[in-house]
């Protein structure tokens, strides 16, 4: 839980290293293989060796009354060849993501390989010979030797290939929303710095001391700016941001922004994309509070239930139609923090957008606590 402080804070000017963008971190690399030691992997993998003895009994050939005891049967050795490969694939993993990934996809596949025929050997040496006839195929021990290898490599090709296809994926949508991020750090509106400096020009002839905080709140802004892409902030950083950015056009707007704030509750050490919340309060700002001739109201809210967090930001609109509109920085601000919140909340992170004709809301939701898939 934390408290957003929304009083003026006696502040010193901060040294020069401090005002520079931080130095680019170095990404560990992962490789395109999964990891195996995951609970959920692990019933992926169960649910999909169950499946392919599914098939493999079906395309078998035998009779559909003895269906069940030979897919039962079936079962138990298909599960013990992924689950063992599961196992060694844990256990091999420091030494995989050191590997190149040709060279991973290639110990893989032997290690497969090797696990089913181990699998073959053993089933031969385990089972009576009185029984091989009804389990085995026509050809005996070798005949399952050999199959076991054929269908194990055909499939561990197709998975390596499966695999390979998914990490370029995930890295192309991870290299989309760096993109997307150094635009939004470009996007920075020049007249929004003009207005500020002006703001401050005049603040430093009637109060110097706000005019040093609105400095700093500018000088703060413009850091987190030029933060590195793969950077995680958190839920508090960005909501402090939020809070700097709007004092800054409080001092300018002046009555006609009013702010409210709840948001007590939250856990501040959530992780996020850095830059999330100031692109939509600057949206409410420019689409909702500036066009208007009355006093506007934006409010910034969040709750945190069974281990989801839910920010709103709800925005007034201008009270004429013709300027009831959203122009396209606003779709273009949408799409970059949705992309980015889903780049790093896979499936879960979601943005939604309502709107009535005297209200705008935006609603994120993301999951907490989270752990990235490595």
């Amino acid at each position: 839980m934390f408290v957003l402080s929304v009083a003026p804070v006696n502040r010193t000017m901060l040294p020069l290293d401090e005002l520079l963008p931080p130095a680019p971190q170095v990404r560990t690399r992962h490789g395109f293989l999964p990891n195996f030691c995951r609970l959920p992997m692990v019933f992926g993998v169960i649910l999909t060796a169950q499946l392919l003895a599914i098939v493999l009994t079906l395309a078998s050939g035998d009779p559909l009354p003895g269906f069940w005891e030979h897919l039962g049967v079936l079962s138990l050795y298909v599960q013990a060849i992924t689950l063992t490969s599961a196992g060694l694939l844990c256990l091999a993993r420091p030494v995989l993501v050191r590997l190149g990934d040709r060279h991973a996809a290639v110990l893989t596949w032997v290690l497969m390989l090797a696990v089913s025929a181990f699998m073959s050997l053993s089933a031969s040496a385990l089972v009576p010979p009185s029984l091989q006839a009804d389990l085995f195929p026509p050809e005996g021990p070798g005949g399952l030797l050999l199959r076991s290898l054929g269908i194990s490599a055909v499939v561990s090709a197709l998975l390596m290939r499966y695999l390979y296809l998914h990490f370029l994926w995930r890295q192309q949508i991870e290299a989309e929303a760096e993109a997307r991020f150094e635009k939004l750090q470009a996007r920075i509106r020049p007249h929004f710095l003009f207005n500020s400096m002006n703001t401050i020009a005049n603040l430093t002839r009637t109060n110097p001391r706000l005019a040093e905080e609105m400095v700093e709140d500018l000088a703060d802004l413009f850091r987190a700016s030029l933060a590195e892409a793969s950077r995680v902030s958190t839920l508090a950083d960005e909501l402090e941001l939020a809070h700097r950015f709007l004092n800054i056009e409080k001092q300018r707007l002046g009555e006609r922004l009013n702010v409210q704030w709840d948001i007590e509750g939250l856990p501040g050490d959530a992780g996020l994309p850095p830059l999330i919340l100031q692109p939509l309060v600057e949206n409410a700002i420019y689409h909702g509070i500036q066009p208007s001739r009355r006093p506007g109201l934006i409010r910034i809210s969040g709750r945190y239930r069974q281990g989801e967090i839910k920010l709103i930001i709800d925005n007034t609109l201008p009270e004429r139609p013709n300027e009831n509109r959203h122009t396209t920085g606003n779709k273009m601000a949408l799409n970059n923090v949705r992309q980015r919140l889903a780049a790093m909340f896979p499936g879960v992170g979601q943005v939604s957008v309502s709107h009535t004709e005297q209200a705008y809301q935006v609603s994120l939701r993301f999951p907490y606590p989270w752990r990235a898939l490595p």
